[in-house]
């Protein structure tokens, strides 16, 4: 059958199994948007009130689902505001096609009203770009970005087509795509027993859970190797899900805000297993002398991620699940009772904990915690608010923690909530910032409220940029350059202004009553919470120190 190229887009949508995108239309996607007029049935659109938002959208949607996110946008200034959300989605492997319109063949090198090479400014911070000139090959260029999105190690594709390649005709054929396999990788059998060697002469094992543990579904796989080997399990912001924050064996968060109980029991520890990480420098701090005294094995789909930063006894690339289940059917039953009691002990003697005589955050948090009985979908911004989000709220399943981790995006979680209960409204889904955060994309309260978009959007305000601030009180001699936020936005009438409730905590006594009326609420709900400007997030371990260098607020009253 004879389709226009904006015709073939929304069918390719359609074929890969897309029910729901992200976007803001103008002139040179306007055909686009003609087709999607006529699909509204099929596909929903969801208008964001910003292209970032859309992507962030997008990213959120496939965060939570594992579908990939579909976002759109038009020529010039539309497609470069897609840039950041595409550069985040390619920092935490998200699984992201954003979808853009250019000028027509004729204008294109010619400075035309909003021209851009957007397929060479993304070049970079995609897994594969495109520009799509000729209609015969906008099927077979949808159908290819859908497949590297998904496959391996996912990330986001760009596809940019010309106004005219969406407004001519050609013959389309539908295709039933095919969904990648699991990429089992060159595996040997030698690898693995190696494996199950280091494993069984290991006296301190310890289990380091990573992003890619959520991607490949790894979960069961996961809980059953560290039952089986006997192992503490301490994961990356990414990772958080992919073990139960609640199990006896979990010492929480590795690195620069993790607990003392994983940052020193990797420190001690005869041998780490990751799991999908990176080693990530907020996780290493110093990569020379991390984990010094354990032998390591790294699973990772991506042998790029091999010795990059932190060289390994022995890598095994593949899929984890995949390598997991191999692992397990030959590797029998360990105990290791006075280690992991030892790590428990640290744990036990070096608790997270806070001043409870005021209104913090982690109160918050807990509280928030408790009321959704921890099944709810966090999202987070970036900054204090998001390592204690990350700190206080016990994540039990994948995929419910939400969160710029890689690119460290200010301004994702207020999108990245909307794709989320987008893609599964049945979750309660609430999103944590600061107001520095809120501020930067706060728009997207109108989206969530046009939408029906029954989200929570906890800010925790404590007028400063709270991060920045704490890193300038402990190493820059408490000069506050340009990070106090003392201007008079009220969060509650600006709420109120985009239709959504507003509610203002400044007491302890004011949050349990808070949350219960916004989990309660058939619309989006602001709370914005007052907390003090000099409080801050511990542990931690200095940019580049050993991660055993770390310290919390009694540490740092001793030393003073």
């Amino acid at each position: 059958m004879q389709l226009t190229g904006s015709q073939i887009v929304v069918e390719c949508l359609l074929e890969q199994g897309v029910d729901t995108v992200f976007g803001y239309p103008g002139g040179a996607i306007l055909n686009v948007y003609d087709e999607l007029y006529k699909y509204s049935d099929k596909i929903t659109h969801v208008l964001t009130s910003h292209e970032q938002g859309a992507s962030h959208a997008a990213d959120g949607y496939a965060r939570a689902t594992g579908k990939v996110g579909v976002c759109l946008a038009t020529s010039g200034p539309g497609a470069t505001n897609l840039v950041t959300g595409i550069a985040t989605a390619m920092m935490d492997s998200v699984p992201m096609v954003a979808i853009t319109c250019n000028v027509g063949n004729a204008l294109l090198g010619k400075d035309s009203f909003q021209e851009i090479d957007i397929a060479g400014v993304v070049m970079p911070i995609t897994k594969y770009s495109f520009i799509v000139k000729d209609v015969e090959k906008l099927a077979d260029t949808m159908r290819k970005a859908f497949d590297i999105a998904r496959s391996g190690r996912p990330g986001p594709v760009l596809v940019d087509i010309t106004k005219d390649a969406t407004a001519d005709k050609v013959e389309f054929t539908p295709i039933k795509p095919v969904m990648p396999e699991r990429e089992e990788g060159k595996i040997s059998d030698k690898q693995i027993k190696k494996a199950i060697e280091m494993i069984q002469e290991a006296e301190k094992p310890f289990i380091f859970v990573g992003g890619g543990a959520i991607i490949s579904g790894a979960s069961e796989e996961i809980r059953e190797l560290a039952y089986r080997m006997d192992a503490p399990v301490c994961d990356s912001l990414m990772g958080k899900g992919g073990f139960p924050g609640t199990d006896s064996l979990y010492t929480g968060m590795l690195g620069m805000h993790g607990t003392k109980a994983s940052d020193l029991g990797v420190s001690k520890c005869d041998l780490l297993v990751v799991l999908g990480a990176r080693f990530s420098d907020r996780v290493t701090g110093n990569a020379k002398t991390f984990a010094k005294r354990a032998q390591i094995i790294q699973i990772d789909v991506d042998a790029a991620e091999i010795d990059k930063n932190v060289l390994v006894d022995l890598a095994l690339v593949g899929d984890l699940k995949v390598v997991l289940q191999r692992i397990l059917k030959v590797l029998p039953q360990k105990k290791n009772p006075e280690w992991v009691s030892y790590v428990q002990g640290i744990a036990q003697k070096h608790p997270l904990k806070y001043d409870k005589t005021q209104l913090t955050g982690p109160y918050i948090i807990e509280k928030l915690y408790e009321l959704t009985n921890g099944e709810a979908i966090i999202t987070t911004d970036v900054g204090q608010h998001q390592m204690w989000a990350a700190q206080y709220y016990k994540y039990t399943e994948p995929r419910t923690f939400l969160s710029s981790g890689g690119l460290g995006t200010m301004g994702y979680g207020l999108g990245a909530a909307i794709g989320a209960k987008t893609g599964r409204p049945d979750k309660t889904v609430v999103n944590i910032a600061g107001d520095g955060c809120f501020r930067m994309n706060m728009n997207e309260i109108a989206t969530a409220v046009r939408c029906g978009r029954p989200l929570i959007q906890l800010v925790l305000n404590n007028h400063v940029l709270g991060m920045v601030r704490q890193w300038q009180t402990l190493f820059y001699g408490k000069r506050y350059s340009s990070t106090i936020l003392n201007d008079n936005v009220d969060f509650v009438k600006l709420a109120e202004a985009m239709g959504a409730e507003g509610i203002r905590v400044t007491k302890i006594e004011e949050v349990e009553p808070a949350l219960k009326k916004a989990l309660a609420a058939d619309g989006p709900v602001v709370i914005d919470c007052w907390i003090d400007q000099d409080l801050k997030v511990f542990p931690m371990v200095p940019a580049g120190a050993n991660i055993d260098d770390v310290f919390d607020e009694e540490d740092l009253e001793r030393n003073e």
